[in-house]
């Protein structure tokens, strides 16, 4: 898998989990039900400057990971590899639906913001993720350590910009969506579970062929 291929399938799988609905995107719908696009879209800045903060801590993680002997690296590129096929198997096996967006009771932008950032910064979830996902698609050999942290930042905090985006702009419309179509949520889950299966389906040849050629 070349550089340009692993940036394609990152995109799809942050895709994936992203337009699956959850603790962000809710919160983004929250905001705009009860305080208008200003306060979803101060609400959703919050959300993706965790995003990027998530990134840098991935860049970081992977940057030590490197250093260590190479087979320890591909036990680690194993072990990410089935965590993600957990993750696809809890997805599968689930059955989102989404019977309500509570109410916010944000008072202010900068109060949205902050707590969007909050929301996103404290989720355990999204750190286990970038732990097992970015030594899948950050590779000394391609390149600076850095610039494919960069790439996998503005991938994730484009993708997070663009569905919580849309979301916001057409609140009411995308939360009846949400609410009155329980079948299409719970396929989303699914299909996105899959789509991680497949991933690590992926990582784990890749990091079985590694070991067998050292």
């Amino acid at each position: 898998m070349d550089y340009t291929q692993a940036l394609w399938l990152y995109t799809i799988l942050v895709f994936g989990i992203i337009v699956v609905p959850g603790m962000d995107m809710f919160y983004v719908l929250a905001n705009a039900l009860t305080g208008g696009q200003g306060l979803a879209m101060s609400a959703l800045s919050g959300i993706m400057l965790g995003g990027a903060v998530h990134t840098l801590f991935g860049a970081l993680a992977v940057g030590i990971l490197t250093q260590l002997p190479t087979l320890l690296f591909q036990v680690m590129i194993l072990a990410g590899a089935l965590y993600m096929a957990w993750i696809g198997y809890t997805l599968v096996q689930s059955a989102i639906t989404v019977d309500g967006v509570a109410k916010s009771r944000i008072r202010s932008g900068w109060v949205a913001f902050r707590q969007g950032t909050i929301t996103c910064l404290l989720n355990p979830k999204a750190y286990l993720f970038v732990l097992a996902v970015f030594p899948q698609f950050m590779r000394p050999e391609y390149g600076p350590i850095w610039s494919q942290a960069l790439a996998l930042g503005v991938i994730t905090v484009l993708m997070q910009g663009g569905i919580y985006g849309a979301l916001a702009l057409g609140a009411g419309r995308a939360r009846d969506t949400l609410v009155g179509n329980p079948a299409a949520t719970i396929w989303i889950g699914r299909s996105a579970g899959a789509l991680f299966i497949l991933v690590a389906a992926l990582t784990a040849w890749h990091g079985l062929t590694m070991t067998a050629n050292a």
